[in-house]
């Protein structure tokens, strides 16, 4: 693929065609907005730990964008999707929809991070360039790549607000949804962030974390090279127990962790939960440039209070403590919202081949958002703080 300036639009059938530190440059040229996620060695583990392949649904094609002199000046993380598990952003209902009139769903096209709701930058292109025009191209080679490979749709989940706005403005139906994320109101310690609360939300969140802790429990924050092979034995039997509570299969296996302790153990977070010698749950987080980001928890046992404290108050104490803006706790939780959690937009893009299904889908999408608003709203209003502006 090609255009006017001889820019080339190319594919990659795999992250490892890529040399990690070209796609690097687009995907994290700043140290103070890293983006654990898009990274190359990020998406390599889960690529080479075959949690993403052809056989488990996922196929690799990555847009390349590339100058005359075979410069990368722009990427974007896409996969050919043959269903919809691990996306976070709901599109059974249209895929049902479009099979009762006679459609095929599947393939479709996805640009994502694979199993991992978070918001980040998507259409990934090297600073000082032509940030706009070189978007222009990642989104014109992605709407061209559906095309040409006869499938029914692009999607771009979980993309920024800026990237949301100009997909938007190329013709791209634009989605919402809210997730409860922390914000750091330059707090000095927990204590300081409770004072911020309404009395009865801070005594709640006190009586909680002195329940979390009770019985011989104690909990500890690795990170680095403090992390050994054994503290991901300990995550992954955590996280194969709540996969198993929530979806019935885990999407990650094994090896993935392995790989990515041996990548990214710097970027990487365990917060884990020791009594009578042994660890009894524990939390992985991604450590971003301004954001910490919880990503997987499971218990073996059973403790009042104790999923509050691992993956909410734990974080805001890391947070605080390393001047982080914001915490991102995953999808869904109302009940975070009491927890010092407020609902926050994120979004995402859509592009339906079929003009008549593309027509209903908008229809939804007006109504949808109508009530993510009116959800937003309501909830803002319940909010734990005494002085924020929301």
């Amino acid at each position: 693929m090609t255009d006017n300036h001889q820019i080339r639009v190319e594919i990659a059938g795999t992250i490892n065609s890529i040399p990690a530190e070209l796609w690097d440059a687009c995907a994290n040229p700043t140290e103070n907005n890293y983006d654990p996620f898009v990274s190359h060695a990020f998406l390599k583990a889960l690529e080479d730990s075959e949690t993403i392949r052809p056989q488990t649904g996922w196929q690799p094609t990555h847009l390349i964008l590339k100058t005359p002199g075979c410069e990368i000046e722009g990427c974007m993380p896409l996969y050919v999707k043959s269903h919809s598990r691990g996306e976070y952003v709901f599109d059974h209902s249209w895929a049902d929809a479009f099979k009762r009139i006679g459609g095929i769903y599947y393939p479709k096209l996805l640009s994502a991070v694979p199993f991992t709701p978070v918001t980040g930058r998507r259409l990934l292109i090297r600073p000082g360039k032509n940030y706009i025009e070189r978007e222009k191209h990642l989104i014109d080679g992605a709407i061209e790549l559906t095309h040409s490979y006869n499938l029914s749709s692009l999607h771009i989940n979980f993309l920024s607000e800026q990237e949301w706005i100009r997909t938007g403005e190329a013709k791209l139906l634009k989605r919402t949804d809210q997730q409860f994320h922390w914000l750091n109101q330059n707090y000095t310690s927990f204590e300081d962030f409770l004072s911020g609360l309404v009395s009865r939300k801070r005594k709640a969140i006190r009586k909680e974390r002195l329940q979390a802790i009770q019985r011989g429990i104690s909990i500890e924050w690795l990170n680095g090279t403090d992390i050994k092979e054994s503290h991901w034995d300990s995550l992954y039997l955590f996280y194969l127990d709540t996969s198993k509570k929530k979806w019935g299969h885990p999407y990650l296996n094994r090896k993935f962790f392995s790989l990515l302790g041996a990548t990214l153990s710097e970027k990487c977070l365990l917060i884990m939960v020791s009594k009578d010698g042994r660890y009894i749950a524990g939390a992985l987080n991604m450590i971003g440039g301004n954001c910490l980001y919880g990503r997987y928890w499971g218990s073996i046992e059973h403790f009042p209070c104790l999923h509050y404290e691992v993956c909410y108050y734990q974080a805001i104490d890391f947070a605080i403590r390393h001047k982080l803006k914001r915490i991102e706790a995953g999808a869904q939780g109302e009940h975070k919202l009491s927890r010092g959690y407020l609902p926050t937009p994120t979004y995402s893009s859509h592009y339906i081949l079929n003009p008549y299904f593309r027509q209903a889908v908008a229809s939804f999408l007006s109504n949808e958002l109508t009530y993510v608003k009116h959800s937003r709203n309501a909830l803002l209003k319940l909010g734990p703080y005494r002085n924020i502006s929301y």
